[in-house]
């Protein structure tokens, strides 16, 4: 199938469901589908690219992985490694939760902690990775990754009967933008629009986009950590001049609701990440782009790009809400 991206083998992501949602339409005033890539086998969308690149490192000798991760990457290099029967050390930064630890030890990854933010955990798995044998699988940074995550978009479009006016989606690193691209190019679709979501405090695609070129965050402050990374990969802003791509920052606030809207609406909890994409919807911001002329006035539909859930657990939700003021 062309959404495997002409891979020889089985790849370990699922084609995951895609479902209209009549919450979200509502609030949205279109029709809303979801692509649910929380369901994959690790949680998110990350095991497409992640689990790609890895395949094609063993075919290359590869003896072990290393990946820098605070959550969903490293769970993908992890159940991909196990997959391959290779080891993996994931480096996470300090504020990784004991959970996302536990799961990524439970997958048979050695895991090693580095640094306060994903950056300076990236320093220490490049150290790592210059031991003979070992592999860098990058969180985000790599055409095989995108390679990987273009296949998100051949599953919409063999499932939908249309294109979709747009899709919405999280940017953390710029990976999954990345991808969707490429896809968009692959299918025919490059006249979709993409409305790419951040948190303030983890805006670094925002930041480039206004300076005009890649620019590092002073800081991490946003509470949606899968988003911390201070610099965009260099792709990111190149597809941004490439394809009709939007960028809207929604506060830590406006994403930790959508999260528990969202899992009111559709009984699925998703981390703040994610929070970040559907938080456009709940709170009007795709009206706004259509009245201020950055969208058509009438759109038929629009996918929303589910990213993730695996680093999210209730009590998580509840302390995130009551440092935020919340409750």
């Amino acid at each position: 199938m062309a959404a495997q991206s002409g891979r020889d083998e089985k790849p370990f992501h699922i084609v995951s469901p895609v479902l209209e949602s009549l919450p979200l339409s509502q609030a949205a005033g279109t029709k809303v589908y979801m692509k649910l890539e929380n369901v994959q086998p690790t949680g998110s969308f990350k095991i497409r690219g992640i689990g790609h690149l890895c395949q094609e490192a063993a075919k290359k000798g590869c003896r072990r992985f290393v990946c820098s991760s605070g959550g969903n990457a490293g769970l993908a290099a992890a159940y991909a490694a196990k997959k391959l029967g290779l080891p993996v050390t994931v480096v996470v930064p300090s504020t990784t939760g004991p959970a996302t630890v536990r799961k990524l030890e439970e997958l048979g990854a050695e895991v090693e902690v580095s640094g306060q933010v994903w950056d300076e955990a990236n320093r220490r798995a490049l150290e790592l990775a210059q031991t003979e044998g070992w592999v860098s699988i990058h969180p985000f940074d790599h055409p095989l990754v995108w390679q990987g995550h273009a296949s998100l978009v051949w599953e919409l479009k063999d499932v939908l009967e249309t294109k979709p006016d747009a899709i919405l989606l999280a940017v953390g690193g710029g990976g999954l933008l990345a991808g969707v691209v490429a896809g968009l190019r692959q299918v025919g679709w490059q006249d979709v629009s993409i409305i790419a979501a951040e948190t303030r405090g983890a805006h670094s695609f925002h930041a480039a986009l206004a300076a005009g070129q890649l620019v590092s965050l002073p800081d991490i402050t946003s509470v949606a950590k899968c988003l911390g990374a201070k610099m965009v990969a260099a792709r990111a802003l190149e597809c941004a001049q490439e394809c009709q791509v939007i960028s809207q920052v929604v506060d830590d606030t406006e994403a930790l609701r959508a999260v528990e809207q969202f899992l009111d609406d559709e009984r699925m909890l998703v981390q703040p990440a994610c929070g970040a994409a559907l938080a456009l919807l709940y709170t009007g911001r795709l009206q706004r782009l259509q009245r201020e002329g950055w969208l058509q006035t009438a759109l038929a539909s629009v996918v929303v790009v589910v990213c993730g859930g695996s680093s999210i657990q209730v009590a998580q939700l509840r302390a995130l809400k009551s440092q935020l003021g919340l409750e």
